[in-house]
């Protein structure tokens, strides 16, 4: 069993997306299964983090900047692929530290997440972009 979520983000952070692939998952009926998600993307990521506290969504994304920043920084001039925008390299550096999938076990028709543990797309371009999550379920 497999869908496609579309998701809109809004520049760089984190968009959640665990409600939406829980109300998936439950619709599925399985009592257990493993849940993949891939995103199609090569400057966004997927992550499970806190989904209490806003703030660590707002800290993980400046961290992210401050580690990688944009083309325009001087510490960056060393890279070449730049015609994209000064976010773009910048993105798939990202992208390639943090995961692009994401394996969840499914027990009692459930996801098997953490009290505080939800599912994000991490957007790390500067403009709203559409993503496509892959979810299977097996």
């Amino acid at each position: 069993m497999h869908t496609t979520f579309t998701i809109q983000t809004h520049g760089p952070g984190l968009s959640e997306i665990t409600r939406d692939v829980a109300a998936w998952v439950a619709d599925a009926d399985l009592d257990e299964a493993l849940l993949t998600l891939f995103i199609q993307h090569t400057s966004a990521s997927l992550l499970i983090q806190e989904n209490a506290d806003p703030e660590v969504r707002t800290d993980l994304t400046a961290y992210f900047h401050r580690l990688v920043p944009p083309t325009t920084d001087p510490s960056m001039d060393y890279l070449t692929h730049t015609y994209e925008g000064p976010d773009d390299m910048p993105g798939h550096i990202k992208a390639a530290l943090l995961p692009t999938s994401l394996q969840i076990p499914i027990i009692g028709g459930r996801m098997s997440l953490g009290t505080w543990q939800g599912i994000y797309v991490v957007e790390h371009r500067d403009a709203p972009h559409m993503r496509r999550v892959i979810a299977l379920l097996r």
